[in-house]
């Protein structure tokens, strides 16, 4: 038996079976059908490749790759309709949800045709505040102390150069003190992100703390720890509509799509009635 099921023969006469088998099911979704049926490339097809052409290649087609093109897109046609006649496209994951795409798409082209308002934008604003609200600010300077290079007289030497400072005030040229630093010795309005990503968390909380208009220290950072004079703090606060209008209909149209989206389908899922075998009817509702 093995012996046959290997034989080349065996192989042909079983492909060729297959594919009889699919003509008569072709057959007969088409019916007797005495003229072929039609397929017309519009001159917007045609205009249509074209530019997809030159937008690959930087240049127009010559005639005859634009009738390559055309024959291409007429056998893409005939390949189409038989495939859909024979059914291929049942059952098949991939085209399932490439189909659905394409009418969320839909749905997506509706939404971004609505312009908002700017009522509807400050409204949005105003229903989420936390998400636009706009981040503290500190102008500060500061002095660096490299633990590696003071030791164990660390303490002492960050106290006697407060002392100096606290003396100087704001005439204190903090370039000229302390330890050499790869930053810069003075920020003007750094929001306190940046300041938590350039010294780390623990230096902007205790940033944050601290009044403005003397020098105070020591401050801990990753690179070791600093004298620090916060010269102007900006609290954080919600913002009005023209700092963040960008941002505010980015997210709007977001919220926009998803609101569409929902709706869209939801109309659509009156059409048809949902039965989930084995699924209790207490939990049916998972199904909308």
């Amino acid at each position: 038996m093995k012996r046959i099921l290997k034989e080349p023969l065996l192989h042909f006469l079983l492909l060729g079976v297959a594919i009889f088998v699919a003509y008569c099911f072709v057959s007969k979704r088409t019916g007797d059908r005495s003229e072929p049926a039609k397929i017309v490339i519009t001159l917007r097809q045609i205009e249509h490749l074209a530019t997809a052409f030159t937008r690959t290649w930087q240049r127009p087609p010559s005639a005859e790759e634009l009738e390559g093109l055309v024959r291409d897109r007429v056998r893409e046609e005939v390949y189409y309709r038989e495939a859909m006649a024979l059914g291929l496209d049942k059952e098949d994951t991939i085209i399932r949800r490439r189909l659905r795409q394409k009418m969320e798409f839909i749905s997506d082209d509706i939404a971004v045709q609505t312009e908002p308002t700017a009522v509807e934008l400050n409204a949005y604003l105003r229903a989420h505040p936390d998400s636009f609200r706009v981040e503290p600010r500190f102008t500060f300077q500061h002095v660096y102390l490299n633990p590696e290079k003071h030791g164990e007289n660390l303490t002492r030497d960050a106290a006697r150069l407060l002392a100096q400072l606290q003396e100087a005030g704001d005439r204190s040229d903090p370039a000229a003190l302390g330890d050499s630093f790869l930053l810069e010795h003075k920020f003007d309005a750094v929001p306190g992100g940046e300041v938590a990503k350039q010294f780390g968390e623990k230096f902007a909380a205790k940033l944050a703390k601290l009044p403005p208009g003397q020098w105070q220290g020591p401050i801990e950072s990753g690179y070791g720890v600093h004298l620090v004079l916060v010269n102007e703090r900006m609290e954080a606060r919600p913002p009005v509509l023209a700092e963040v209008r960008d941002v505010v209909r980015s997210e709007w149209d977001k919220s926009r799509r998803l609101e569409m989206n929902e709706k869209f389908y939801q109309e659509l899922r009156k059409r048809y009635t949902v039965t989930i075998e084995g699924l209790e009817p207490k939990k049916m509702a998972v199904a909308k």
